[in-house]
């Protein structure tokens, strides 16, 4: 039994760099997802209906394709032409279907801000883009960070596709260990338990953000 096992600690290397390249994915793709996805979620919103018909399009196209497809497309065709790299078309892959749900925060977020708000701000001669800065924004803020720290997890869960684009984060590596060590009970569920060890750590921190800005409200 604990021969089995040995194959965790004599290849714990391996396993700590594919999760810290897990990380810096998600973390990368984190920051492709977010402007793209508050430009998106304000797009939504905006009395442009050319604007917000495509931005409604963006979201629900991207939202009905799944994942693994869009990783597939854009490392295998759009990846050609742009001369994309594995792990670039990870980040590209994972942050653009990331926006689509990034914006559907921002614009709830928003719609969530009294209407009166805006009213006030434009009726003090502020423009709709100094009150949506100074005055509608900020309010969101604090509602939509909670959920889009979560995001963050569910980027780091959807980050293990990422593997079949030859991108070498932690499920490729078990992959791999598997695959010469025949060990895939010990090293999937060493691998399971790495991961719930990071999404439970950052679900605490995001539980401590609703606490306080819950109190502070």
């Amino acid at each position: 039994m604990g021969s089995a096992w040995n194959v965790i600690p004599q290849n714990m290397g391996l396993l700590l760099d594919g999760l810290l390249l897990t990380l810096q994915l998600s973390a990368f793709a984190l920051l492709v997802s977010i402007p793209v996805g508050v430009l998106l979620g304000l797009c939504r919103i905006s009395g442009n209906r050319v604007v917000s018909f495509l931005a409604v399009s963006y979201v629900e196209f991207i939202r009905g394709v799944p994942l693994l497809v869009l990783l597939f497309w854009i490392y295998f065709v759009l990846g050609k032409f742009l001369k994309l790299g594995p792990f670039l078309s990870g980040v590209l892959g994972l942050g653009l279907f990331s926006a689509a749900f990034i914006a559907e925060i921002v614009r709830a977020g928003i719609q969530a801000v009294p209407r009166g708000q805006m009213e006030a701000a434009r009726s003090s001669g502020m423009t709709y883009v100094q009150a949506m800065r100074f005055i509608i924004l900020p309010q969101a803020l604090r509602k939509v960070l909670p959920p889009m720290a979560s995001q963050f997890i569910t980027l780091i869960k959807d980050s293990s596709l990422v593997s079949v684009i030859s991108v070498v984060d932690l499920t490729l590596v078990a992959k791999n260990l598997v695959s010469t060590s025949f060990r895939s009970l010990e090293v999937w569920s060493f691998v399971a338990i790495m991961y719930f060890c990071v999404t439970f750590f950052l679900s605490q921190i995001i539980s401590a953000l609703e606490r306080r800005y819950r109190v502070s409200e």
